[in-house]
């Protein structure tokens, strides 16, 4: 028998995401509620937050709060649901517990489920009998209940007995015999699954909890969710899934499904997981986090320096691609570029130089009082201090050879003076002539009275080429001593900048430090 699954239409397209607070958020997580929300308002639809802790074990503290936090970050608006409110909550599972367990009631007087009484020690001893068996893939299905202890095996006076007395039990799915179940999947295409490889999962917990399975389709169809778009791990579950639709009488307004690639690591062995954080030298999570219990700290793209755009653009790249060389978008492009149709199948790897790359774009795109703003702090932090105007254009000057904020640090010299020089370019470039090709040069700079860069370029060329002085043995050393490194911005915007006393000074002074530190070649 054939068990087809068509998608539903819907008039309004309402679209949830729904992660586990059993600790902070993967970077895949992010991903999965990006597209959610990018196809959602794509078609002038809601985007929903749904916190699904049925398992309260695993349950971390402050991991609501961070996953809430990180989508505010992106600036992934939540339409609907935790720390928004809305029409069809509560939106976190835990406060729902009455609404599940009167649809297992109803599975369980349907036939389409049953109560399930094992102990841990009987499912053992069932998966070892048949491995014994060399039974592949051991599992509670159609064949092995029937020798378990549930109530398709006991009487109906034992199973209200054992209800009764409050012996602990499950609820789990009744999965047909000898059925093949297709769905259609945006992405996949049909998936085929036939019903003897599905096993009879647990659906309710005898703590009044459902598992995810269950609650996840109840919640979908109660809050009127018309796609289902999530990793492709859940895949395995979907045909248990819409077995829940048909069972409970749903089948004609299931969702449409749509299952996302894994995001691989760089070398594209194994997924990009939790534990990879750190250790491959880039974030897994969007903001920093510090596990409660360990107090281990991990690093987030924020704290790392990552804009939020650039965060967007790497992670809607990772699976997506718009069909055009286009690599830079805002949100609101991704939004009318975006569909499903254009997700691969196949596993992203992640790709630290690009992700560098889209960062580096980014920051160049701001302007300097932008990156001002940001950069204050950080000078605060090193004790340099300057008047605002003066960091701006310290900014303009740097931006172009940072990708983080702190890169621009690498440009101290504009706010003190070099005491240090760099010693690759005083063995390369610190000749016996170079003090008086300097003091000539200083002449030069003392004597410009429009200090402009374009004129101290000027005036300074000139010199050299009326004295035939090589460029390559002039400039490295006019830049050692006004900056003390062999390389940065343009030196006579460096200089200009500066302003001529500041420049006259610092190299008088650091002739002096050189004449002390370095002798001549």
């Amino acid at each position: 028998m054939l068990l087809y699954f068509y998608p539903m239409s819907f008039k309004k397209v309402r679209v949830r995401f729904a992660p586990s607070p059993t600790g902070p958020l993967h970077m895949g997580g992010v991903r999965t509620a990006l597209y959610n929300y990018l196809f959602a308002k794509k078609h002038g639809g809601d985007f929903i937050l749904r916190i699904e802790d049925t398992d309260q074990k695993r349950l971390v503290d402050g991991a609501e709060d961070y996953i809430i936090e990180s989508l505010a970050w992106c600036g992934i608006e939540i339409d609907e649901g935790v720390g928004k409110g809305g029409d069809h909550g509560p939106y976190r599972q835990s406060e729902r517990k009455e609404i599940y367990k009167e649809y297992a009631n109803q599975l369980i007087e349907s036939g389409n489920a049953y109560y399930a009484f094992d102990t841990s020690e009987e499912l053992e001893q069932m998966r070892n009998r048949l491995k014994a068996a060399k039974v592949a893939t051991p599992q509670y299905n159609g064949v092995t209940r029937e020798t378990m202890k549930n109530s398709l095996t006991l009487s109906d006076d034992e199973v209200k007995s054992r209800l009764a007395s409050g012996e602990p039990y499950t609820v789990r799915i009744k999965v047909p015999r000898k059925e093949e179940i297709r769905i259609k999947d945006i992405i996949r295409g049909w998936v085929v699954v036939h019903s003897s490889k599905i096993d009879d999962k647990i659906i309710f917990k005898s703590d009044g909890m459902p598992t995810y399975h269950m609650a996840n389709v109840i919640d979908d169809h109660l809050m009127k969710i018309s796609h289902v778009i999530r990793g492709e791990e859940w895949l395995p579950s979907t045909p248990v899934h819409v077995l829940l639709y048909k069972f409970l009488g749903w089948e004609d307004e299931m969702p449409e499904f749509a299952h996302l690639p894994l995001l691989l690591k760089p070398d594209g062995n194994g997924k990009l997981s939790k534990r990879d954080g750190d250790q491959l030298g880039f974030p897994v999570f969007p903001l920093a986090w510090t596990d409660p219990q360990s107090g281990e700290k991990y690093s987030g793209y924020r704290e790392n320096g990552y804009f939020p755009e650039a965060f967007l653009n790497i992670l809607a790249f990772l699976g997506w691609n718009p069909g055009t060389t286009s690599e830079f978008f805002s949100l609101e492009e991704l939004i009318n570029a975006f569909s499903l149709e254009r997700v691969g199948k196949s596993g992203s790897k992640f790709d630290l130089e690009k992700a560098h790359w889209y960062n580096q774009h980014y920051l160049r795109a701001k302007s300097n009082k932008e990156l001002a703003e940001l950069f204050i702090p950080i000078l605060n932090e090193n004790n340099y201090t300057a008047d605002v105007e003066y960091v701006e254009k310290v900014c303009g000057l740097m931006k172009e050879r940072a990708t983080f904020i702190p890169d621009m640090l690498e440009g101290k010299y504009f706010f003190e003076r070099p005491t240090e020089f760099d010693e690759t370019t005083m063995k390369k470039k610190w000749k016996e002539e170079s003090p008086s090709i300097i003091a000539d040069l200083r002449e030069v700079i003392e004597s410009i009275k429009d200090f402009t860069s374009d004129n101290i370029e000027r005036n300074i060329k000139d010199h050299l080429e009326k004295h035939k002085i090589s460029i390559g043995l002039a400039m490295p050393n006019l830049r050692l001593l006004t900056c003390g490194v062999g390389s940065g911005p343009s030196i006579f915007d460096v200089i200009a900048l500066l302003g001529k006393e500041e420049t006259l000074s610092r190299i008088d002074g650091s002739l002096e430090l050189i004449q002390k530190q370095q002798p001549v070649n």
